[in-house]
This record gives structure tokens, C-alpha cells and sequence, in this order.
């Protein structure tokens, strides 16, 4: 199964220039736990999470009307195509620690896939989806997300 038979199609993105109080309301607003900073060709330049609000902005003291997305993104964005076959993206997930990653198609972001959105897909084996997500919750943490 490819990537694009079971990622998220409508993907939310932000500029580095986002103060992060609006990448907060962007993701409240649309019940999301990341956002994609974009430059203006739409290229993935960062990535930025619930996680990251809390412990790169709210617990840090920052201005959340000044702080822009550039300075608390993770800059280092494991991407994918949509046609990655779905089990290396998990893979990838699973190494790397990542619940959410960023659909590039000719350098331009196109969608978004999560686990939730692999545990869905009907060509998964659910076991496979319970490992990976013990893989990135284990101590060994990699990144902030």
C-alpha cells in the first residue's frame, strides 16, 4: 500500500513568520497536533507540534504574539512521497520517533500522514502499528515530538 492511499489530503501549513499564537489557533481550530512551515514555493523548511508549543514556547516563557514558528520549528523534517510504500514510512516513524510526517511530491508539500492514519488504513497489520508506537513512546526519546 503507497502513502497516498491513506494520508491526509488536506493539509494546513504555515509560513516561518507565523507568530506562534496563530499556529496555535490554526491548529486548534482544525483539531491537528502539527502544523508544516512552508516557504513561499510550498517546500517543507520545518515542522512544528503540540509538543513543541508547550516545551519551546509556553514553558520557555515566550511571547506567543512576537515568537515566530522559525524559532521554536524543528528544522530537520523526515519527509516522505506519496508513493512510499506505507510500511517504510512506519518504519521511519518507528526509528526516528515520529508520529507525523510531512507528503513532499516535487518539493511541495501534498499531504500528511500519521499513525493514526496507518491504523486506519485496511492493508495494515495492527500489530505492526502497536510496535511502532512503542518503539516512539519508549525513553529513548530522539526528538521533541
Amino acid at each position: 500500500m503507497k502513502v497516498k492511499e491513506c494520508m491526509c489530503k488536506e493539509v494546513e501549513s504555515i509560513n516561518p513568520n507565523t507568530s506562534i499564537k496563530e499556529c496555535a489557533k490554526i491548529m486548534s481550530d482544525n483539531h491537528i497536533g502539527c502544523v508544516p512551515v512552508c516557504n513561499e514555493q510550498k517546500e517543507v523548511v520545518g515542522i512544528i507540534t503540540d509538543r513543541d508549543l508547550l516545551l519551546r514556547a509556553v514553558a520557555c516563557d515566550k511571547d506567543i504574539n512576537t515568537t515566530k514558528a522559525s524559532d521554536i520549528m524543528t528544522c530537520n523534517v523526515y519527509c516522505c512521497s506519496s508513493d512510499t510504500d506505507v510500511k517504510e514510512a512506519e518504519n521511519i516513524m518507528s526509528t526516528e520517533k515520529i508520529r507525523r510526517i510531512p507528503i513532499v511530491d516535487n518539493n511541495k508539500i501534498v499531504g500528511i500522514l500519521t499513525l493514526g492514519d496507518i491504523s486506519q488504513a485496511s492493508d495494515i497489520n495492527k500489530n505492526d502499528v502497536c510496535t511502532t508506537l512503542k518503539d516512539i513512546c519508549s525513553n529513548q526519546t530522539k526528538n521533541a515530538e
